[in-house]
């Protein structure tokens, strides 16, 4: 049947031989772009919920993370030396197990980017929330959160809350920089990625040398337990990791500038390795001074005696959460409230709050240009309807798509809380990077002869443990985490063999394609 076709691999590499791009970056250069891609919304606002989840446990949680995170990258950039051009693991999966694959991966993969983008709205809004309160600025507290909600299995919200605004507002700033085209270029990218990296040593500077003098804020180490990936609790060390993978999304950014690197055998898994190792110091050096510092044990119900569920109505509305100085988990800019409360100086904390707050709408803007590109090619593959594809006449961008994700980004982040949406997120990035690893053993027994200017080294040990290690982690989420991303696949299923498969490029004999409609990335040199 036709949903088994691939897509041909000549065709889409026909697309990036008009490219040519020049072979430039080494070990170095590509080291300091996955820090830059990566380091972002997870480490400064979900601290607070993997604190919840596994109290102390938690500096385990991003080794854990960051190990399958690491062979993941490993698979992903051989695919991606070998097939360079837009829709990431959609686009491989297509030229590899078929086009049903293909639309379940792009599917997680829409999953992924708007909700991502979501979760990085929202932590942003706790941040600058935070920062007016710091300066004497009080917004309504209605105003900064959603209302209780409980759609079936998807709960959220606080007492008293209506919408977050701050949230919605700069979702609709981002919409409109894509939707007129923006210019961020490399070298503001490369100013925002200092900032993060100044705000992260700062932290550290402030707060691990406070840990020595409180090692008792590391006992219970696992408050929670490790985690059981069968029960759908999602809690424990395993529960957290799979919630801090959300810490090291954007590794992929080295793996797709394969085609820019100078010898990428070589120089990719330097910058992948390299890159993911300085990020995990940063971020256990991080934990471990907010543990030692301030403490991060999850909280319980006075009542019950049972431990809160993360980022749940219950847990913000506690008594614990009401009072001035509230443990780490009922913080929303983690890091900002550990450095005013235990900093000799306030200033710092806002200092680090600020820099998040600067930072991350460009995380928000790179997510959801990511969201839109992989829409893009999906609906020039004719797998969606063609008017989704359509480029404005004077912008030159994908103005149909972009509206229809700002929109769906903006309702999520509403009235969802910031760990909710990065557990929903991970589900999709967990089964895309599952399918990659899968897909490129699959080629190394169908295509044999493809160049490949990066080969996975020891691939039939790293490509299953990568696959094992997203498994491990996807199980590891909590029940409402796996029915989001099951419900949201079989509505993708729906709309797959409703309009999809009826209408594919491939089904009709049509495999040419121009991917020099769309402007390149945020952030990029051309």
């Amino acid at each position: 049947m036709s949903f088994w076709r691939i897509k041909p691999l000549d065709a889409i590499l026909a697309t990036a031989e008009k490219k040519s791009l020049h072979r430039s970056l080494g070990p170095v250069q590509l080291t300091l772009l996955g820090i830059g891609a990566v380091i972002g919304t997870g480490i400064f606002v979900l601290t607070a919920a993997a604190a919840q989840k596994a109290g102390p446990g938690m500096v385990v949680s991003f080794i854990i993370a960051g190990a399958v995170c690491a062979v993941a990258a490993l698979c992903y950039s051989e695919l991606a030396s070998m097939v360079p051009v837009a829709g990431s693991a959609y686009t491989y999966s297509y030229a590899v197990m078929g086009e049903l694959m293909a639309w379940l991966v792009g599917w997680a993969l829409i999953l992924e980017y708007a909700l991502g983008a979501s979760a990085v709205a929202v932590g942003w809004s706790g941040h600058i929330v935070g920062f007016l309160d710091n300066v004497g600025i009080h917004l309504p507290h209605a105003l900064t959160v959603g209302p209780p909600i409980n759609l079936g299995f998807i709960h959220g919200g606080e007492v008293g809350g209506i919408i977050n605004l701050p949230a919605v507002l700069i979702t609709v700033f981002v919409t409109t920089l894509l939707i007129i085209g923006t210019k961020e270029s490399a070298t503001f990218n490369a100013v925002l990625v200092a900032i993060k990296i100044a705000a992260l040593t700062l932290f550290i500077i402030i707060t691990l040398p406070l840990a020595t003098g409180h090692l008792h804020n590391f006992n219970p180490f696992t408050p929670r337990g490790w985690g059981n990936p069968l029960d759908g609790s999602g809690v424990g060390v395993l529960g957290a990791a799979a919630s801090i993978f959300f810490a090291y999304v954007g590794f992929d950014a080295v793996s797709t500038a394969a085609e820019e690197t100078k010898d990428p055998q070589r120089n990719v898994p330097i910058g992948l390795i390299a890159s993911l190792l300085i990020c995990t110091v940063f971020y256990l050096l991080v934990a471990s001074g907010v543990i030692g510092s301030f403490g991060a044990q999850p909280l319980t119900d006075p009542a019950t005696g049972k431990f809160f569920a993360d980022g749940s109505t219950a847990l913000y509305g506690s008594a614990a959460c009401s009072a001035e100085h509230h443990p780490l988990v009922c913080s929303k800019e983690a890091l900002a409230y550990v450095a005013r409360e235990v900093g000799s100086n306030p200033l710092f904390g806002n200092l680090i709050g600020l820099a998040a707050t600067f930072a991350l709408p460009s995380v928000v803007l790179l997510m959801m240009y990511g969201q839109t590109r992989v829409f893009f090619v999906m609906a020039r593959d004719g797998l969606l309807p063609k008017g989704l594809s359509a480029v404005h006449s004077k912008f030159r961008t994908p103005w149909v798509i972009t509206l229809v994700t700002g929109a769906f980004v903006a309702v999520a982040a509403a009235f969802l809380p910031v760990g909710s949406l990065a557990d929903y997120s991970n589900a999709g990035t967990l089964f895309a990077f599952a399918a990659a690893s899968a897909g490129v053993m699959i080629l190394r027994f169908t295509d044999k002869s493809r160049p490949r200017p990066f080969k996975t080294p020891l691939l039939f040990i790293v490509a299953p443990l990568s696959i094992f290690g997203c498994l491990l982690l996807f199980f590891s989420l909590d029940k409402t985490s796996w029915m989001v991303f099951f419900t949201w696949a079989v509505i993708g299923l729906v709309f797959y063999f409703a309009y999809g498969f009826w209408n594919s490029n491939v089904r009709k004999g049509i495999v040419d394609s121009h991917e020099d409609e769309l402007p390149p990335p945020p952030g990029s040199t051309n």
